[in-house]
């Protein structure tokens, strides 16, 4: 089995070390802490058909609207291979099982939400269905650190683990975008994404003919081409109104990559020379600080903030959540007659859906969005934190056993 690069637990200590910072933070000088990160950097009246409303660059909204595009560039790009190249982990009649999962744990989450919150809910802002694409979202670093914890590093379990947390993070990004977006003239903007993929892929990103000129190869490997047509994806997504942390998705398929997959976050594609791979491993820097300061701007937890979106919110992820997969993603496998992938017993599925209990990352991402500001929201982010303990159970329960005997 191959190695995951170790790359990915630096990603999640870092995610929780600037959450931590933060919760200290706000709790012992909560004005400070929100003076600092919606402290206004520039204000910005662009015109109607860009952008209708006047737009306040904050240190919050520069980390979570612009910054955080490189960390969903990064797994989307995982996602992609896996759906897509040779050996992918998502190719034909393999990908039921992992969809099944992926879209129980969607379908119960969110479906848990509008139940508990129509029976607990008592915010006045609070209206029927206020905020139930919160839940949706979980953590892909947060789900790996435990992951290899309870797995093991080689498990092939561990990998089909990543597959579901990225698949469910991106998943529920899309869905938040398309239920909040107007259906107006400005879904027009999203003919920029595409122009600039298509133009790309024409120009650079196709495969050149068996006897192209050694200049053109040369030019399909810059990484210019694919970096100016990222912003401007950016740019037409973040137009449209869809998250704007979206906006490099598009330009995935068409940058030129390597012809197999060799696994989420595979150590040996860091030797690999394409122009795919240069991007994504050149970006392992900046964002494992992209994501300390993610934690550190959206991660401060109010430790007082308990309410009943708190209850919704972890209703959905530990009711919700491991009921729609078992339901949706067994009863699939029953129901097709699926075996499990090679390695991976029914057992290891229920460690999956246990570790996938915690979400923090893209819920984070979706609260501004989806609930109304002030106490929902810091309530909704308590329930994240407290989700953290699914982590603890996890190990407790199913901790593998040759790390029970490491020191």
């Amino acid at each position: 089995m191959y190695r995951v690069s170790s790359f990915v637990p630096r990603f999640a200590q870092a995610l929780l070390g600037g959450a931590g910072l933060a919760t200290l933070w706000v709790n012992l000088s909560p004005a400070t802490y929100y003076d600092t990160i919606e402290w206004r950097l520039l204000d910005l009246d662009l015109p109607g058909w860009l952008a209708p409303l006047p737009i306040s660059l904050t240190p919050m909204s520069i980390v979570a609207n612009g910054l955080m595009t490189l960390f969903l560039f990064f797994i989307g790009k995982e996602l992609w291979e896996a759906l897509t190249l040779e050996r992918g982990a998502l190719k034909g009649r393999q990908a039921l099982l992992p969809a099944g999962l992926t879209f129980g744990g969607l379908l119960g989450a969110g479906l848990t939400w509008l139940v508990v919150g129509s029976l607990v809910e008592t915010a006045e802002e609070a209206g029927f269905a206020t905020g139930w694409q919160v839940p949706l979202g979980t953590d892909v670093v947060l789900c790996y650190l435990v992951g290899r914890r309870v797995f093991g590093p080689g498990h092939p379990a561990l990998h089909l683990l990543l597959l579901l947390s990225i698949a469910t993070d991106i998943l529920a990004l899309l869905i938040l975008g398309l239920s909040q977006v107007d259906a107006s003239v400005r879904l027009l903007w999203l003919i920029l994404p595409l122009a600039a993929a298509l133009a790309t892929w024409a120009l650079f990103g196709r495969d050149p003919p068996a006897d192209a000129p050694e200049r053109q190869r040369r030019l399909r490997q810059q990484l210019l081409p694919y970096v100016v047509a990222g912003c401007l994806s950016w740019i037409g997504v973040a137009a449209s109104g869809l998250p704007p942390v979206l906006g490099l998705l598009p330009v995935i398929p068409v940058i030129a990559h390597a012809d197999r997959s060799f696994g989420l976050f595979a150590e040996v594609e860091e030797l690999l020379q394409d122009p795919l791979n240069r991007l994504v491993h050149a970006l392992v820097w900046p964002i494992t600080l992209v994501l300390f300061l993610f934690g550190l701007t959206r991660g401060g937890v109010d430790l007082w903030a308990f309410a009943p979106t708190t209850v919704t919110t972890l209703a959905a992820l530990w009711l919700g959540r491991p009921f729609g997969m078992l339901i949706l993603g067994l009863g699939l496998a029953a129901g097709l007659g699926l075996r499990l992938p090679h390695g991976i017993t029914l057992r290891d599925i229920l460690k999956m859906i246990v570790i996938m209990a915690m979400a923090f990352t893209v819920p984070v991402l979706s609260l501004e969005a989806a609930l109304p500001g002030g106490a929902m929201q810091e309530a909704a982010r308590l329930g994240l934190a407290l989700s953290f303990l699914a982590g603890p159970l996890a190990l407790l329960l199913y901790r593998a056993p040759s790390l029970r005997k490491s020191p």
